[in-house]
C-alpha cells in the first residue's frame, strides 16, 4: 500500500484497476462496483478496467483466487494501471501478499475512502479527523509496507541485536502512536469548541434540524437554496457538486421563514455503504450534530435506482450513532429526473421535490417549521426579581419574543415547548398583567 496513493499528478490522473469479489453476500454487487468507480473518480483517479470474480468465500491469503490474481496482474499491465483497488476491506496480510504478487500498490475500499476524505478536507477539524483515521488504518499494516522493513541484519548470528528493518518498524510504530495521541488531544479541544457553539445555539431556544443521508443526495444543495431564501445574508454557500463526498465540513445556517419561528439547519457529512469505522470514530464530534438535533431531514436521491439500499445504509449509520429515534422527515430529492410531474408532492412526513431547480423548498421549510414547533406555544410569565434563576432557566429553553422589567418583576412573552409551559406554570400570567 502506498501512503501517497491518494495524490494524483496535475497533468494526468493515476490509472487504476478495480477488483471485486462477489460472494453473494452483497445485495447488489454491480451497484457496489459502480460506487467503487465513483469513489475512484472522485479521488482524481482514472478507471482503466474492472475485474470481478464469483466465489462462495474469501481467499484468506489473497482475497481472490490464485488464478484470478494472475489474471489481474496481466490485465493491469495491459491497461497500464498503476494501482489496484479492491471493493472491500483487506486484511494486512492480504495487502502484503497482493502487493508481492501484483508488484503494484494495492488499496482497498477503506483506503480509497480515506484518500478521498484527505483530498476533500478543508477545515482544521476535518484535516485532523482524517489524519487520525488514516493513521489508525495504517498502524496494523506497517509490516510489509516497505520490503526493507521486513529484513533483519543481525551481526555474527547474535540474537541480542535487532535488524535495521525491525528497528525502523518499531520507530515507525512509536511515531504513529505518538501522533495519534497528539491528534486525539487536539480533537478533544476542537470537540469542546464545537460543544460550546452547540450549547450557545441551544440556549437561544431555536430548534436544530440536521440534514442527513447518503453522499451526493443533495444535502448541500438544499442548505444553499434554503439559505438563499431564508438564511442570513452574507453567508458563503457551501460547495455543491455532482460527486461523492464533495464536502466534509459541517455547516450551520439559521433559517427564518417568518412567524418568528426560526430554526438552525445543519448540513452533515454524507454516509456511504461500508463507511470505515475509523472515520465514524474520528468524525464523532462532527456527527454529534446529528445526535443533538431536534429533527432529522433524511435526503434521498430519488433518481438513483438503488435509493432503497441507500436509505438502509443511512438507517444503519444513524443506529450506530445512536440517532435512530430522533423524529424524521424524508425528502425525495431529484424527483424531476424521474419524470415525476406536479412537484412538489407531499405525503404525510415525506416530500418529493427538486432542490437544484428550487422546487419544493418553501413547502419543505413549512414542513420543518410545523414539525419542530408542533408542541410549542406562546405564553407570558412574570418572575419576581428574587426568582431570577427560574427566569433564566426558561429563557435558556425558550424563544423570547418580548420582555419588560416591571415593578412586580421580570415579564416575559416567549414561545416555548408545552412541557416548559407546564414546568413554569406557577409564574404564568396574561399579557396585560
Amino acid at each position: 500500500m502506498s501512503l501517497e496513493s491518494g495524490k494524483t499528478g496535475q497533468d494526468e490522473a493515476v490509472k487504476v484497476l478495480l477488483v471485486g469479489l462477489d460472494t453473494d453476500k452483497e445485495r447488489d454487487f454491480a451497484s457496489s462496483m459502480e460506487e467503487l468507480a465513483g469513489l475512484a473518480e472522485a479521488a482524481g483517479k482514472q478507471v482503466a478496467g474492472v475485474v470481478t470474480q464469483r466465489m462462495d468465500s474469501v481467499n484468506k491469503a489473497l482475497y481472490i483466487g490464485t488464478g484470478k490474481v494472475r489474471e489481474v496482474c496481466s490485465y493491469a499491465a495491459e491497461c497500464g494501471a498503476a494501482e489496484v483497488i479492491f471493493d472491500n476491506a483487506l486484511t494486512p496480510s492480504q495487502v502484503r501478499n497482493l502487493n508481492r504478487e501484483l508488484g503494484l500498490p494495492v488499496l482497498d475500499r477503506t483506503n480509497l475512502i480515506l484518500d478521498l476524505f484527505a483530498l476533500r478536507a478543508r477545515t482544521r477539524e476535518a484535516k485532523l479527523q482524517v489524519e487520525a483515521a488514516r493513521l489508525q488504518y495504517i498502524l496494523p499494516r506497517l509490516v510489509g509496507m516497505r520490503e526493507d522493513l521486513g529484513r533483519q541484519g543481525g551481526t555474527g548470528g547474535s540474537m541480542s541485536n535487532k535488524g535495521a528493518g525491525e528497528t525502523r518498524l518499531e520507530l515507525d510504530r512509536r511515531r504513529i502512536e505518538h501522533r495519534i495521541s497528539e491528534l486525539r488531544k487536539e480533537l478533544k479541544e476542537v470537540a469542546k469548541n464545537r460543544q460550546t457553539m452547540r450549547k450557545s445555539r441551544s440556549r437561544s431556544g431555536i430548534p436544530q434540524v440536521a440534514l442527513v443521508g447518503y453522499t451526493n443526495a443533495g444535502k448541500s444543495t438544499i442548505l444553499n437554496r434554503m439559505g438563499a431564501l431564508y438564511g442570513e445574508s452574507g453567508k458563503k454557500a457551501v460547495l455543491e457538486k455532482d460527486m461523492l463526498f464533495a464536502t466534509l465540513d459541517t455547516s450551520v445556517r439559521r433559517m427564518d421563514l417568518g412567524d418568528n419561528k426560526p430554526f438552525f439547519l445543519v448540513d452533515t457529512v454524507g454516509f456511504i455503504r461500508n463507511l470505515p469505522h475509523g472515520l465514524i470514530e474520528a468524525f464523532r464530534s462532527t456527527l454529534e450534530e446529528v445526535c443533538c438535533a431536534d429533527l432529522l431531514v433524511q435526503v434521498v436521491d430519488y433518481s438513483d435506482q438503488h435509493y432503497r439500499e441507500q436509505i438502509e445504509t443511512t438507517e444503519k449509520t444513524l443506529q450506530e450513532l445512536g440517532a435512530a429515534d430522533i423524529p424524521r422527515l424524508t425528502v425525495y430529492n431529484k424527483a424531476d429526473k424521474c419524470g415525476m410531474e406536479g412537484l412538489p408532492k407531499r405525503r404525510e412526513r415525506q416530500i418529493y421535490l427538486a432542490a437544484a431547480c428550487g422546487v419544493g423548498l418553501k413547502e419543505l421549510g413549512e414542513m420543518i417549521q410545523g414539525e419542530v414547533y408542533a408542541h410549542w406555544q406562546e405564553a407570558c410569565f412574570l418572575f419576581p426579581y428574587d426568582r431570577g434563576s427560574q427566569a433564566a432557566g426558561l429563557m435558556g429553553k425558550a424563544s423570547v419574543l418580548e420582555q419588560e422589567y416591571r415593578e412586580e418583576g421580570l415579564w416575559l412573552k416567549v414561545r416555548c415547548h408545552s412541557g416548559d409551559c407546564a414546568r413554569y406554570e406557577a409564574y404564568r400570567c396574561g399579557e396585560s398583567e
